[in-house]
């Protein structure tokens, strides 16, 4: 069973043959990307559990475990006149499923799912928000406190469970805001078993020649759109510095978006060509690890980053900005550093330091061993459901 048109039910399995009466599920995200990329384990923790598990969400790609997926016209702009459509249309899926648990995620569909889930809330319905990151939080501009922060402390109380992934969100919600229930789990989970993979001498060697990265090079990672709030600039123009003063300094972007006709200016500009390599969009990451040296992560604004989790669990150590979302990943000079954002001083500093010193280097990933497991799969599957099960 497929149609196409937005709103409509992509597709549908054969769930009902024998007539049993399921409790059903239902998973919103603005883009279905979003549900593919982080929440595949949990509709299969409710499909294991018996649910019928739908999903809404904007996009017609096939997803795994669940038994409906309806494609609901989100953007992710809350300003796009589309959401209207999209509310009323989700309004019509909940009133028509009669669904036991919601679970939705991401602001736009974070708003428009608990607004369309009122009514059904007085008939016994559970509302789950995942915050993956407020947009609102210490440093973050005017603009994000006077748009966000209202909108959410508003639907706060249309909340049954408010989950956040980090300890400023966590602090700000149990302070201001009056859903039912307020969560802090690590993370959405990263499946370590896919980055602790060992490889030979041979094995590493051969990557590194596929990256065209040489003996001695000691080549940095990054992985992450090509955007403003990844702030990928921060290492270019430290490379412009790095590179005057070591050759053997190698810069790796992996991702694509909007910056990158202006990085490869600047490349070409600061005649980078043979040291900064902006790699595309990648589905090799786990072997793109285990390739370089040192791993670094210079954004802006983070919920809590999986990279920075995958990085440490693959044995690099690691250096990034000074934010929520990495200061709980990271404890500064114990198993990563942590720098100023925008300070390229000391981010070049910081380079240097772990390119000299590899007992340093060493050190950093023994302790980060110690401060990781929690953010495993395995572990935050154990937090979520104690809370999507109760």
């Amino acid at each position: 069973m497929a149609r196409k048109a937005f709103g409509d039910l992509i597709y549908e399995k054969d769930i009902n043959s024998q007539n049993e009466v399921k409790k059903k599920v239902l998973f919103v995200a603005t883009v279905t990307n979003h549900i593919l990329a982080f929440h595949i384990p949990y509709l299969k923790m409710f499909k294991d559990e018996g649910f019928e598990v739908h999903v809404a969400s904007n996009g017609a790609d096939e997803i795994m475990y669940a038994d409906k997926h309806f494609n609901v016209c989100f953007e992710r702009s809350p300003f796009n006149k589309n959401n209207i459509k999209a509310y009323k249309e989700l309004k019509s899926i909940i009133r028509e499923n009669k669904y036991d648990v919601i679970q939705c995620n991401t602001p736009v569909g974070g708003t428009l799912t608990r607004l369309a889930s009122k009514k059904t809330r007085k008939n016994g319905t559970r509302v789950i928000y995942m915050a993956h990151g407020f947009h609102f939080f210490k440093g973050a501009p005017i603009k994000n406190w006077l748009i966000y922060y209202p909108i959410e402390k508003y639907l706060s109380k249309y909340t049954d469970d408010l989950i956040t992934i980090n300890k400023e969100d966590y602090e700000i919600a149990k302070k201001k805001f009056k859903a039912k229930n307020i969560h802090r789990i690590h993370g959405i989970g990263v499946n370590n078993e896919k980055f602790n993979k060992l490889l030979s001498f041979d094995e590493r060697l051969t990557l590194r020649n596929d990256l065209k990265l040489y003996k001695d090079d000691f080549a940095i990672f990054f992985a992450g759109e090509l955007n403003k709030n990844k702030n990928q600039i921060m290492l270019i123009e430290a490379m412009k510095d790095l590179v005057r003063e070591n050759h053997h300094y190698k810069l790796l972007l992996a991702g694509e978006g909007k910056k990158r006709e202006f990085y490869e200016a600047k490349i070409k500009k600061y005649g980078l060509s043979e040291n900064v390599f902006l790699l595309g969009y990648r589905n090799d990451v786990p072997n793109l690890l285990k390739a370089v040296d040192l791993y670094v992560s210079v954004s802006i604004r983070e919920g809590l980053p999986l990279n920075l989790v995958e990085a440490k669990i693959s044995g690099l150590p690691v250096i990034a900005t000074y934010n929520r979302g990495h200061k709980e990943i990271i404890e500064d000079s114990k198993d990563g550093f942590l720098i100023n954002i925008g300070d390229i001083e000391a981010l070049k500093d910081k380079i240097r330091i772990l390119y000299n010193d590899e007992d340093l280097r060493n050190k950093f990933i023994e302790n980060s061993k110690n401060n990781i497991e929690k953010f495993y799969l395995s572990s935050v599957e154990k937090e979520l459901r104690k809370i999507y099960l109760k």
